[in-house]
Order: structure tokens, then C-alpha cells, then sequence
């Protein structure tokens, strides 16, 4: 067994041990169809594989990669070299195919396990692994929506790491308006397309770390419907390639700038220019597209995508918090610093800063936080193996409703709350913390833009409480309450502790659906979503207050720190954290009009 020098602040193994095995029961998806023939041991092999290239690979140059951010040099981007070394050990391993299908390609792992394996390079270093996980997603999606054909050239290539793949959704005038975008597609005689107009905010947009670059594009075709209903999907390569996939010449797409951000610095992030007449091939302009499945079905098909990069941005969240809080654990041990509350001689020893009480607080409120935040990933990626795997169709039905509520809250409940924990990270270190000698400034940074891309934290709170929560007449709703219901239950039976909690839990899900009523009664829909953002931070709290039930539960009987430490973190939860969304569903169910009333000349 290899030595991880670094593994020890990326994240805690124990603790994924626990989530996967003793909570989720990783071993009993090695008994699905989907999964014959691979086993708990096997998954177990192949996540020590994972942590160690992420310490060995990724890790070591996260802080360089920072502080030499891209740039370009005659149209072409200049990364580290690391970045590529990074990434090829990655793509040897098999990991960029590791949840695909193996018709395509892939390893055909349990999504669960996927999103273990992918923790652990958000940890040691987000800006890398950005290549890496968008091209997983598209792979993906394209392995979902497209032809035999477009599988073998595109997703092969992408599993094997020959290429890497991208998104590219936005545009400057559109922002996240996607009904507004312009890129045209027009037919050509031939059956493909040719594109043109401008993408803004695509990550990965241009670089030479693989030989091609597969962007998936959407564009709308003239003649369509308009606004999201005209909106079509196309590969776009970088470099046109043939039979076998082999590089030909540059298509037309050319990088038009770089956008330089606050974090994740060692992603570039591109405005790219489709169809300028620079590259053209065949001397005709535009940049030439392969449409995927439909015309006008781009954004479903997107969706797809999207709601994978939704769910990542979450587990990078949970994981760039995760990280900071075992390194704000670290200094806390070994900073010495003051002395006791009531140590009367001021020339005994300091003690370290972790024996003050407010030290204490907010490295409890970190870990309930961080763990809280995987847990939440974790179990997201669980249902989607439910989802995708069991065999009762039915119980997938039930799956699918649960994963989509639980797709916008385990984008942004990680990315705020573990944000914060970030913030306490800073604290933590003091004016060290403020200053580039220390890693959790730089994981601060990284983790800031969690809430921005992938749909804001507005924008997913317009999805949970405008669309989420009330299809079905509000089946998806009922789903989760249901699962609550059985925690509840199980829980009252544990202990005194544990009933407390449970009771405490129940009151919390009963209001939150009396309010989801309330905002879901026929009216002014404005009105009703006017607070949709509160209602995701309530409704995100209580879920997690529920995985820390489920977690005190798996710890119950068990003894030693590790779980200790489990059941100390959902006490702080349930006394700290839960009680803060009383107060804000009861401003949900006065239907508050403070925010809406407010007229742009009183700012």
C-alpha cells in the first residue's frame, strides 16, 4: 500500500468508509445486473487508486496552478504542465469513463462510487479535475442522447481521455436566459451544420492538454419555435477529425478572450467565437456541428448534462469545504496560543487554540457542515443508482422524483453551507488565514463560485419551489416526506436522544409542507416565489437535519472517536442549525412582500 502524504487534509477516509459502507451499503449495488461481476472489494481497491493519484497527481501543484493562471499565446492557451501530467494519470486509470457504460467504453460503476472517487480530486485540487469532470458529464450525455455512431467517434475518445469535452450554453447578451441565445444552425446539404455566434463562461474552452476538445453546443436552427422550445444541441469539435477519429484540421472556433476569476484559477474559463471566418473549413464560414438527436430538443437533451454538473458543483463544494475544515483541524492542534478560561499565572504554557470553546464551536459547525454536505451528495448519488439500477420499475419511478427535488438542494445547500464553512476555516487561522501562507483562503476563493455556475443559488430555488415541489401534485414532495417518515420512525425506537431529535425533525417536515401548501395555492405567482431562495436554504436545512439522523443512527452502537465525533456533530445540527428555519417558514407562510415591494430609486 502506498504512502498518501497529502491524503490526510484532502479528505477523512474513515469518514467516506462510513458514508459508503456502514449508511449507504455500497456492496449490495455489486449485486445489481448493472454491476455483475464487480464487488465491494473491487470498489474499495479502486477508491485507494483514486486518492492516490489525487495526492500524488493533483494535489502538489493546486497552489501553483493558482498563482500561474492560463493565458494565451498566439489564439492558444498556456496551462502548467502539470495539468496535462495530472490528467493523463487520471485517463490511465480508467476514471474519466468510470460511471459510463462499458459498450462505451467505461467501467459501468455505481454513480454512488463515482462521486466518492471524484471527492477526492475536488479536494486536492478543483481547477485540474474541471477537465476532467465536464468531459465525464458530456461523455455521458452523449452516451444517453446520441447515435451508435456519434458514441463510437466522441464518447470513446472522451472515456479514454484522448479528447475532453465542454458545455457551452451561455452567451454575453444571455447570461442565464437561455431562451435569448443566437447561435445560429444552419443545414447543410450534407447533413451537418454550420455554427456561428459567441459562447461566454465555458470552462475548458481551449487548451492543449488532449488532442481535440468536443464542445456540445446549443444553438437554434431558423425556422424553429421560439425561445427555449427552439433550442438544438451539437457537437462542435475543435479540430474536425476522420473515420477513426483521428485529427484532421482546426474547425472554426477560436478562442476570443479569458476570463479571470476570483477561484478556480487553474481552469481556463474562455468567450469562444463560432463560425468568424478564421478557420473555416472548406473556405466556407462557420464552425461545422453534428446535431444530437432532435432539432429543437437541445435543452432537454442538456438537462441531462446539466443536472450531472449540478450535482458535481455540490460534491465540489462539499469537498473544497471538507478539505479546509481538516486543515483548520490541523492548525488548531498544533497553534499554540493564550491559555485557559481562568488560568490565573500568565507564564504557564499556551494551549493550543483547539481547547478554547469558541474554537470548538466553529470547528463543530464546520464538520456539520462539510459531513452533512457529502452526506448529502452521497445519498443523491445513491437514489440515482436506484434510479438507473433497480429492477422494479416502480421503485425507479419513486427514485426519479426523489433525485429530481434532491438535484437542486444538493447543488446549493453544499455550495453555501460549505462556503461558510470555508469562512470559519479562515477564522480558524486567524490573520494567517488571511494571507497566502495557508491553503483555506485559496480554498475560500475556489469555493465562491459554487454558487454561480450551474444555475445560481436563485435559479435553483426558482426550480425546487416553482417546479420541483408541485409536479405531480406534489409527488416528489411526498416521496421525500415518506423517507423522512421512515427515519422518524426507526429513530423514536433508538434511544432517548435520537426520539428527541426525531420529534424535533417532524415538526420541522409537517410545517414545511403546511408552508409549501400555503405558497402553492392558486395566486400570484410572483408573490409566491418572491422568498423561493428562503425556501431552499428551510427545506435544504431540513434535509440535511435528517441525513444527520441517519448518520446518528449508523453510529448508534458503535463506539470510539470516529463516532463520537458522528453523533457530537448532528447534536450541534438539531440544537444550532435546524432551529433557524422556524423563523423562516413562518416568514414563508406570511407571504412576506418586503423584497417584491422594493422599487429600484429607494436603493
Amino acid at each position: 500500500m502506498a504512502t498518501f502524504t497529502a491524503s490526510s487534509t484532502l479528505l477523512s477516509r474513515r469518514d467516506m468508509r462510513f458514508l459508503l459502507e456502514e449508511w449507504l451499503d455500497l456492496g449490495a449495488l455489486a449485486g445489481r445486473a448493472r454491476h455483475s461481476g464487480q464487488s465491494l472489494q473491487e470498489y474499495r481497491a479502486i477508491l485507494e487508486l483514486a486518492e492516490q493519484i489525487a495526492a500524488d497527481q493533483f494535489a502538489p501543484h493546486n497552489r501553483a496552478a493558482d498563482a500561474a493562471e492560463p493565458h494565451a499565446d498566439a489564439g492558444r492557451v498556456v496551462l502548467l504542465p502539470e495539468v496535462k501530467e495530472a490528467l493523463e494519470a487520471f485517463a490511465e486509470a480508467g476514471l474519466l469513463g468510470a460511471t459510463l457504460n462499458e459498450s462505451a467504453g467505461g467501467l459501468q460503476l455505481p454513480l454512488v462510487l463515482g462521486s466518492a472517487i471524484m471527492a477526492w480530486f475536488f479536494a486536492a485540487n478543483v481547477g485540474t479535475f474541471n477537465y476532467a469532470s465536464l468531459t465525464m458529464a458530456a461523455a455521458n450525455m452523449l452516451a444517453h442522447h446520441g447515435t451508435p455512431e456519434q458514441v463510437e467517434r466522441w464518447v470513446e475518445g472522451m472515456a479514454s481521455g484522448r479528447y475532453l469535452g465542454t458545455m457551452c450554453l451561455s452567451e454575453p447578451q444571455a447570461g442565464s436566459s437561455l431562451a435569448d441565445i443566437s447561435t445560429r444552425a444552419e443545414l447543410q446539404p450534407d447533413g451537418t451544420y454550420r455554427l456561428t455566434g459567441t459562447k461566454m463562461w465555458i470552462s475548458a474552452g481551449e487548451h492543449e492538454l488532449t488532442e481535440n476538445i468536443v464542445h456540445l453546443v446549443l444553438a437554434k436552427i431558423p425556422g424553429g419555435p421560439p425561445g427555449v422550445k427552439g433550442i438544438s444541441l451539437f457537437i462542435v469539435p475543435r479540430r474536425l477529425v476522420d473515420g477513426q477519429g483521428r485529427p484532421l484540421e482546426d474547425n472554426d472556433v477560436v478562442l476570443a478572450g479569458i476570463n479571470h476569476k476570483l477561484g478556480q484559477r487553474g481552469t481556463v474559463n474562455t468567450a469562444l467565437n463560432f463560425g468568424d471566418g478564421f478557420n473555416a473549413p472548406g473556405g466556407q464560414p462557420g464552425a461545422v456541428g453534428y446535431l444530437v438527436g432532435a432539432p429543437h430538443q437541445g435543452l432537454a437533451y442538456m438537462f441531462d448534462m446539466m443536472n450531472e454538473a449540478r450535482i458535481a458543483v455540490g460534491l465540489g463544494a462539499a469537498a473544497i469545504g471538507y478539505t479546509a475544515y481538516l486543515k483548520a483541524c490541523k492548525y488548531a492542534r498544533e497553534r499554540p496560543q493564550g491559555r485557559r478560561a481562568g488560568a490565573r499565572d500568565p507564564a504557564s504554557d499556551q494551549v493550543p487554540i483547539v481547547e478554547h470553546a469558541d474554537v470548538k464551536r466553529m470547528l463543530l459547525a464546520q464538520k456539520s457542515y462539510v459531513e452533512g454536505a457529502l452526506a448529502l451528495v452521497l445519498y443523491s448519488a445513491r437514489v440515482a443508482d436506484d434510479a438507473q439500477s433497480l429492477e422494479d420499475e416502480r421503485a425507479r419511478q419513486r427514485a426519479h422524483l426523489l433525485l429530481d427535488l434532491l438535484t437542486p438542494l444538493a447543488k446549493s445547500w453544499p455550495a453555501q453551507w460549505a462556503l461558510a464553512a470555508n469562512d470559519l476555516a479562515v477564522q480558524v487561522h486567524g490573520g494567517y488565514g488571511y494571507a497566502r501562507e495557508y491553503d483555506v483562503e485559496q480554498h475560500w476563493r475556489d469555493n465562491r463560485l459554487n454558487m454561480i455556475h450551474e444555475g445560481t443559488h436563485g435559479i435553483q430555488a426558482l426550480d425546487l419551489l416553482g417546479r420541483k415541489v408541485v409536479m405531480r401534485d406534489g409527488a416528489a414532495l411526498a416521496v421525500l416526506v415518506d423517507e423522512i417518515g421512515e427515519t422518524i420512525t426507526r429513530a423514536g425506537r433508538q434511544g432517548a436522544e435520537a426520539a428527541i431529535f426525531a420529534a424535533t425533525l417532524n415538526e420541522s417536515v409537517s410545517r414545511l409542507r403546511e408552508v409549501t401548501a400555503i405558497l402553492s395555492e392558486e395566486g400570484d405567482r410572483n408573490l409566491a416565489l418572491a422568498n423561493a431562495t428562503i425556501y431552499l436554504e428551510a427545506c435544504g436545512h431540513i434535509v440535511v437535519a435528517w441525513l444527520w439522523l441517519e448518520q446518528l443512527l449508523a453510529a448508534a452502537d458503535s463506539e470510539g472517536p470516529f463516532y463520537a465525533g458522528k453523533r457530537q456533530a448532528a447534536r450541534y445540527f438539531f440544537r444550532y442549525e435546524l432551529p433557524r428555519t422556524g423563523p423562516q417558514l413562518d416568514l414563508l407562510a406570511a407571504r412576506d412582500t418586503t423584497a417584491l415591494d422594493l422599487e429600484d430609486e429607494w436603493l
